[in-house]
């Protein structure tokens, strides 16, 4: 009769590991539970969320703070070309993009925060095309 085979090292490794992770979660477990009151309930002095948000006068509308702003777009045949349209002074661009047929590499905003940058090409060999960029802007 054979005797009882003893793991091999890798056995020995990888048992090891587990237990290591299944402890240290067991650990975790124990501790969140302890954290009863963070350190932002202090600061709300024991309010209701609802009472939070009685707090903040809300928005009649969002008309005022939000603005499309639009530029027209014209390619060549089989041009390619960077186009730009600009918020208003003091507003920031939040996204934006175009319509028409062409191909976009790039649609991001400028480097300044108050503009939004398309990169188009005209795929066609005979016939221009045209559109309009948009930027969402906020105040």
């Amino acid at each position: 009769m054979k005797g009882i085979r003893l793991p091999n090292p890798a056995m020995v490794v990888a048992m090891l590991a587990l237990l290591v992770a299944l402890s240290g979660t067991a650990v975790a477990a124990g501790i969140v539970p302890k954290a009863k009151v963070a350190l932002n309930a202090l600061k709300l002095q024991g309010k209701t969320a609802a009472q939070v948000a009685a707090l903040a006068p809300a928005p009649t509308s969002v008309g005022g703070l939000v603005a499309i702003k639009t530029a027209p777009w014209s390619l060549g045949a089989g041009a390619v070309n960077d186009f730009t349209v600009a918020c208003d002074s003091g507003k920031k661009v939040s996204g934006g993009g175009f319509d028409g047929v062409a191909l976009a590499f790039q649609s991001r905003p400028g480097s300044d925060g108050a503009s939004w940058k398309v990169t188009l090409a005209n795929l066609s060999d005979t016939a221009s095309v045209s559109g309009t960029l948009f930027a969402a802007c906020i105040a």
